[in-house]
């Protein structure tokens, strides 16, 4: 059995067991992936308590879906990812059309930085401040832009699936892409970050 196969095949015993009421099983999946999808929603709200109310959501949204988890379509972690930036998506243009809250500062949430706890304590604090200089920076861009960049450069989406998600045309996307970085970069300057 190949690598995938033994991924997949452990995805959907791991569901299976969470559809059996198995408590275990689905806090497996709760601290595999609760870190990813609060960052996510993070990086779109600017808000710690936006951020943890929708990873909340995310959870629950999840739990109530999972048995629509079909392995023929991917592993797991692609799924449940899926699911995540769809909602997270959906909160962002409702809040889009309604603005109501303001950026934070990132530093209050060294919890949910991702850190391999064995590095260099230096190495770790710049890493530290470039993603919260990184945070504020995006927080500049105006939201169509923030969106197409986040999905892109941090998330990793290809142009096709974040036009999907954002229901624009693809060649809208790879120009709000190519603007938000250039103007990411210029924020970044005026920084002095780069």
């Amino acid at each position: 059995m190949g690598a995938r196969a033994a991924l997949v095949n452990h995805d959907v015993q791991l569901v299976r067991r969470c559809l059996a009421g198995e408590e275990a099983a689905w806090e497996e999946i709760v601290r595999h992936y609760s870190r990813r999808i609060y960052n996510l929603a993070y990086r779109f709200t600017g808000n710690r308590a936006a951020a943890e109310d929708l990873t909340q959501d995310v959870f629950l949204r999840l739990y109530r879906t999972l048995e629509q988890y079909d392995p023929r379509e991917g592993d797991l972690s692609s799924w449940l990812m899926r699911v995540a930036r769809n909602l997270i998506i959906d909160d962002y243009r409702r809040r889009a059309r309604t603005p109501t809250e303001s950026g934070e500062d990132l530093a209050e949430h060294e919890y949910y930085l991702c850190a391999d706890e064995r590095e260099d304590p230096h190495a770790l604090v710049e890493r530290r401040e470039l993603s919260e200089q990184i945070h504020v920076a995006l927080a500049k861009l105006s939201p169509e832009l923030r969106a197409c960049v986040i999905l892109r450069d941090l998330e990793g989406l290809s142009y096709h699936e974040i036009a999907e998600l954002l229901q624009i045309p693809e060649g809208t996307v790879k120009s709000r892409i190519n603007r938000g970085r250039l103007e990411l970069a210029r924020v970044l300057r005026r920084m002095r970050v780069i």
